[in-house]
This record gives C-alpha cells, sequence and structure tokens, in this order.
C-alpha cells in the first residue's frame, strides 16, 4: 500500500483514477491543478505521483520539474497520465518523470504501473543515466 497524489483537474477522472488505486489498496489523496498538488506533496510526502498532463495554473511537466527541484521531494517516482506525450518527447525528458502512461490507460495497467513505481521507491533522477530503472518508459 503506497501514498499515491494525483493531480487531475477533471473531477471524473480523478474519480476513477482514486476509486481503481484504493480498491488496490492505495491511499489516495487529490490535487486539482499542480500548483495545489505541489503544496499537497510538500505536506503528505507521497510514495508515487500520478500527474494528467494537460491542467491549469501548472501542468503536468511543471508539476514535474517543480517535484524534482524540490529538496524533500526530488527523489519521488512520478509518472504522467497522458494521451498526447511519448516518453521520448524532449519536453518530458526534461520534466523528468520515471514513467508515461499513455491514454486510454487499463485499470490493470495503471494499477501495475503505480505498483511498481511505488515499490521502487524513491531514486535519484539527476542525471540521464540515474538510477531510475522505469526512466521515461511508457508503462505498461
Amino acid at each position: 500500500m503506497a501514498a499515491v497524489l494525483i493531480a487531475e483537474d477533471d473531477e471524473e477522472i480523478a474519480f476513477i483514477l482514486t476509486r481503481v488505486l484504493k480498491r488496490a489498496g492505495h491511499v489516495v489523496h487529490h490535487a486539482p491543478d499542480g500548483v495545489a498538488a505541489l503544496a499537497l506533496a510538500s505536506q503528505i510526502r507521497p510514495q508515487v505521483v500520478l500527474t494528467d498532463l494537460g491542467m491549469p495554473r501548472m501542468d503536468g511537466l511543471e508539476l514535474s520539474r517543480s517535484v524534482r527541484e524540490h529538496p524533500d521531494l526530488r527523489d519521488t517516482p512520478i509518472a504522467i497520465l497522458t494521451g498526447s506525450l511519448l516518453p521520448e518527447d524532449p519536453r518530458a525528458v526534461a520534466a523528468a518523470p520515471c514513467a508515461v502512461l499513455l491514454k486510454p490507460c487499463a485499470n490493470d495497467d495503471l494499477r501495475l504501473a503505480v505498483q511498481q513505481l511505488a515499490e521502487l521507491g524513491p531514486h535519484d533522477h539527476s542525471t540521464a543515466s540515474s538510477a531510475c530503472p522505469f526512466r521515461l518508459a511508457a508503462l505498461p
């Protein structure tokens, strides 16, 4: 069981993601945009951050970069959920998420990806050759 922070501005999608991950045994926290997600992450220190790409105030790429720059959060596993960004996209590389989950993402695939990232735990993301074995993989 992991503490998972979902950053998603669409309430219906957030509800579905929350339900799927809670049923898998995770403790789920939700923020409606990147600014709120970063503030909440600073308080709760999630084991995994799952973020939508397109959100108001701060998008998923900026959230990922901000988490990587935060001294207490920088090693947190992050997955970006998107229908438009491929793992090899230079914007994704610069934001340094562990994984890019492509929409539509099946519930089983979502559960598996979050579980794998939670089991991996905090790890270095500071260089392209970091210890992150999922570095920009399209999971699963």
